[in-house]
């Protein structure tokens, strides 16, 4: 449909804008408020956004600032795209001002372009395209823009408790072609008591961290040594760990002999291991393939050293076996855990109408073949019953989600808002 194309190319310098105006905003979690349940960063952002849609005519809705809604039609929706607006703090080593958008040749760097603000302008100017075109439907849409799915997605636990979902829900929130299968998901605090100086590493449970900072005094040979400085590595998101080289790890194995915690640490999360084999793991199966298991987080306070792991693990187990395990394990190795929260595995039928037409689509725009395919990361459907994600990120593509100078390319912004538009023209008319 050369229309939508053309459409959506003709609004490239407007969708940019936009998109830095949404970038600006630093909607990374903070204290909850009276009126503002993820802090006052998530809920501007969602102001902004709903904003611009009732300015384009869209019927609105601020469900209490946990997440918002624009409505392409009066029809009752049958489809809903489902983005989210929160991001992870920025972390360091930026080339530039992650909340200032900015342009290196063609990509569009700042926090939030590739997951998952670029992705949400992107489904906000398809709506506008199909809208303005007077494309006749006969089945309502929704987009919906949530503000808590990088810090557990409480956000659509309250609007599905308080708004009904569309049947058909898809999210931009991973890769294409469609991703129908999803490894369940558990993050495990654990701690111990240590008293030897500080150690902090990582940022946030769901990446490999990139730095740990040491200022610890241990004992070798029968005399105190004092360890202190930065240990460097390379960042990615947890379910793909061997894309990076983990800064808590790899301290770890070079400083493990003055103190049992330390090397009890070491034993469990060795240098270079991905799948948790020696916490007793790892697992996989045919269809997501193996599973992960990062320590991500390290940090002394009170007396006590606090730790984070972050583990996704196949369709084929279940929270009891896996959690079971982990818990058994530290807890004979001397650690307390502190709590441990996690979710299922996720599936989706791939010949169902709505997937078969989404791949329909991509191959339809891309004239790549379409397949379903099976991820270790948990995106925005993965409590959803039916839901799958559909884009934003192309295969073989990377967009540093998570990690510093995160960027979308202009083509691929909008290139986006074509294959949504054409996905909403599949399904609804």
């Amino acid at each position: 449909m050369s229309r939508i194309h053309d459409y959506i190319y003709s609004h490239r310098d407007e969708m940019v804008d936009f998109l830095g105006k949404l970038v600006a905003v630093k909607s990374v979690q903070g204290d909850a408020e009276e009126g503002f349940p993820f802090g006052r960063g998530p809920a501007e952002a969602l102001g902004v956004m709903l904003e611009k849609c009732r300015d384009e005519g869209f019927a609105v809705e601020n469900v209490e600032n946990y997440a918002g809604s624009a409505d392409i039609n009066d029809l009752e929706p049958e489809l809903a795209i489902l983005t989210h607006l929160d991001v992870v703090p920025e972390g360091e080593g930026w080339s530039s001002d992650p909340y200032t958008l900015t342009a290196n040749g063609d990509k569009l760097v700042g926090r939030g372009t590739c997951d998952d603000k670029g992705p949400a302008v992107s489904a906000l100017f398809a709506a506008k395209a199909v809208r303005e075109l007077g494309i006749p439907l006969k089945k309502g849409v929704r987009l919906i823009f949530g503000t808590n799915e990088e810090n557990g997605s409480a956000d659509m636990e309250y609007y599905r408790k308080n708004r009904k979902l569309p049947p058909m829900v898809f999210t931009p929130d991973g890769e294409y072609p469609v991703i129908n299968a999803e490894k369940g998901m558990i993050r495990v605090h654990f701690s111990a008591p240590f008293t030897h100086g500080t150690i902090k590493g990582g940022t946030v449970i769901n990446a490999v961290p990139s730095k740990c900072v040491i200022n610890v005094k241990l004992m070798e040979n029968g005399e105190p040594t004092a360890i202190w400085g930065t240990e460097e590595g390379v960042s990615a998101h947890a379910s793909t760990p061997e894309k990076a080289e983990n800064a808590i790890t790899k301290f770890l194995s070079f400083n493990n002999h003055g103190d049992s915690v330390l090397k009890t640490l070491s034993e469990l999360f060795p240098h270079g291991e991905f799948d948790g084999k020696s916490l007793g793991l790892g697992f996989s199966d045919d269809i997501s393939g193996k599973m992960t298991c990062v320590l991500s987080m390290i940090d002394t306070r009170e007396g006590r050293l606090h730790c984070a792991v972050d583990i996704r693990f196949p369709l084929d187990r279940t929270y009891a076996e896996i959690s079971g395990i982990v818990r058994e394990k530290l807890e004979k190795s001397g650690f307390t855990v502190d709590s441990c929260e996690g979710v299922e595995p996720h599936i989706t039928d791939e010949n169902s109408p709505f997937v078969q037409s989404l791949l329909c689509v991509y191959e339809r725009i891309t004239g790549e073949k379409g397949r379903c395919i099976a991820i270790g990361g948990g995106t925005y459907v993965h409590d959803i019953e039916g839901g799958v994600a559909f884009g934003a990120e192309f295969p073989n593509e990377d967009g540093h989600m998570h990690c510093p100078d995160e960027f979308v390319t202009v083509d691929n912004l909008l290139k986006n808002a074509e294959i949504m538009a054409e996905a909403i023209v599949e399904i609804c008319t």
